[in-house]
Parts: C-alpha cells; sequence; structure tokens
C-alpha cells in the first residue's frame, strides 16, 4: 500500500528586504484582532492584519516559529502570504 502525502499549502513570510521562510507547510497559526486561528490545507480566501507575536509554522522539516510586530496575512489558491513588518 503506497503512504498518502500530507495536505500542504505553499508559504511565504517576508519583509521588504529579508524572506523568513518559503516553502511547503501543513499549518500555520497566528493571533489577529479576533484572537489567535490556523490555516490548515483548503482554507477559505482570507486576509488580515497580524497582531505581535509569533507566527508558528508546522513544516516537513519541522515546527519553524518566526516572531513578528505587525504583517498582513493573504490566503488564495493554497497559498499563505505573510507580508512582514508593514
Amino acid at each position: 500500500m503506497a503512504e498518502t502525502e500530507r495536505p500542504s499549502i505553499d508559504i511565504k513570510v517576508y519583509a521588504p528586504f529579508k524572506v523568513y521562510y518559503e516553502g511547503k507547510g501543513y499549518s500555520l497559526s497566528a493571533v489577529n484582532e479576533t484572537g489567535p486561528f490556523d490555516i490548515l490545507p483548503h482554507h477559505h480566501n482570507f486576509l488580515c492584519m497580524l497582531i505581535p507575536g509569533n507566527l508558528l509554522i508546522e513544516t516537513p522539516e519541522g515546527r519553524k516559529v518566526i516572531k513578528i510586530s505587525r504583517a498582513l496575512m493573504h490566503v488564495k489558491a493554497e497559498r499563505v502570504v505573510v507580508f512582514v513588518d508593514v
């Protein structure tokens, strides 16, 4: 029996002069003004401002934590883009 691949999404977290993460992810956890939330594969289109805290990305290589001040998150078509320092 073939092993099934775990569903993933493309994630890019970057600032004007630095890429913090770019690659596949199983989930991304963040916090906006209404509280903490998770982005998983097949998430609906979504746009929000994030508040200072940590982004938590579950990747095939393990957990990645990125400290952010403010950021804009855009989720569309199995891709999450986080613009940091906006």
